[in-house]
């Protein structure tokens, strides 16, 4: 129960914080809460896409833990997977929900499946390999995926404000960014962290920081500047 507990917190204090800076408009619980669930649900659908990708990999020969290896499988593989199924539940769940009429809505909703998908990935991580992993997961992976889902919902709600003001292409092009933004960055988290070297672990730690930086900003600077669409 403690692992479990140790597993859910960060994932829960995240979401409340993302929740309540939402200025206008605070999002229906039942609402966010299956976000939350979808999100579990695309981890699955992510790991049988990954299973997948790892199978052509070795059918094709390609030595697992190699370096090429690694770069294929986190940024054409776990990138485009995990982050193309959260936005696929995203978008099937929220996009003609007249709950969504503000912008900074995108960035909650994908904060939220972005977190649910974490969320039960913890729960397996920290089941397996104890106290340490939930330590470390609470302070890389699981605000790792908070970032991906702001930068995915950033695009998210910009995509729906073109949609609504008739400009199609331009939505069309910020939608593909919520997938290719977040994906990038995710294939980056991965590669980086398989590099066994001192001073990639540096990089590594650049690298989050920099990403959390980022988004933290981003949400402020979007909570505040929040407008009806």
């Amino acid at each position: 129960m403690f692992l479990i507990a140790a597993a859910v917190l960060p994932a829960a204090v995240l979401m409340i914080l993302v929740y309540k800076s939402d200025r206008l408009e605070r999002e229906p619980t039942w609402l966010v809460i299956s976000l939350v669930l979808l999100g579990m649900v695309s981890t699955a659908l992510a790991g049988t896409a990954e299973q997948v990708g790892a199978r052509v990999l070795e059918l094709l020969g390609i030595s697992e833990g190699s370096l090429a290896y690694n770069a294929i499988f986190y940024f054409l593989v776990v990138g485009p997977a995990e982050e193309g199924f959260k936005f696929a539940v995203l978008r099937w769940r929220t996009w003609r929900n007249p709950a969504f009429n503000c912008q900074y809505d995108g960035v909650v909703y994908a904060v939220f499946v972005s977190l649910g998908f974490a969320l039960w990935e913890n729960i397996g991580y920290v089941l397996m390999f104890g106290w340490s992993t939930a330590i470390a997961r609470a302070l890389t992976a699981v605000p790792g995926h908070a970032c991906f889902g702001v930068f995915m919902g950033v695009w998210y709600g910009i995509a729906k404000r073109y949609m609504l003001y008739g400009m199609d292409e331009r939505g069309s092009r910020a939608e593909r960014l919520c997938v290719l933004i977040p994906a990038l960055l995710h294939g980056c988290y991965d590669f980086i962290a398989s590099l066994e070297s001192e001073i990639f672990v540096l990089v590594f730690l650049v690298f989050i920081s920099a990403m959390f930086f980022f988004a933290f900003r981003l949400v402020r600077r979007l909570s505040r500047g929040d407008d009806y669409i």
